[in-house]
C-alpha cells in the first residue's frame, strides 16, 4: 500500500437536525443573523449560520474531550527550547 502524504479525507455526509428554539432565542438568533450582516456586509440565515455557532461552541469548551493531535515536527517553531513550559507530541 503506497504511504500518501494525504490521509483518508473525513466523513462529509451532512446530518441533518431538526430543533424547537423558544420564542426569545429565535428572536437573539434573528437578531445575531442582522449583526453578522452588518459586520460582513454578507447576508446568512440563521440556519446557515447555527452550525458554524454549534462548532465553535464545541470548540471553545474545554470540558470537551477531545483526540490528541499529532504535530509534524515541520510545524514546530524553530526557536522551541525544550526546557521551556508544556510540550509537543511528536508524531
Amino acid at each position: 500500500m503506497a504511504d500518501l502524504k494525504l490521509g483518508k479525507l473525513p466523513d462529509r455526509t451532512a446530518s441533518k437536525i431538526t430543533i424547537t428554539v423558544s420564542a426569545e432565542l429565535g428572536q437573539t438568533l434573528k437578531e445575531y443573523a442582522a449583526l453578522y450582516r452588518q459586520t460582513y456586509r454578507q447576508s446568512e440565515t440563521v440556519a446557515e449560520l447555527i452550525p458554524f455557532m454549534l462548532a465553535a461552541f464545541l470548540e471553545g469548551d474545554r470540558a470537551l474531550p477531545r483526540p490528541e493531535k499529532k504535530v509534524c515536527r515541520r510545524s514546530l517553531p524553530k526557536n522551541r527550547d525544550s526546557s521551556a513550559r508544556g510540550s509537543w507530541n511528536i508524531a
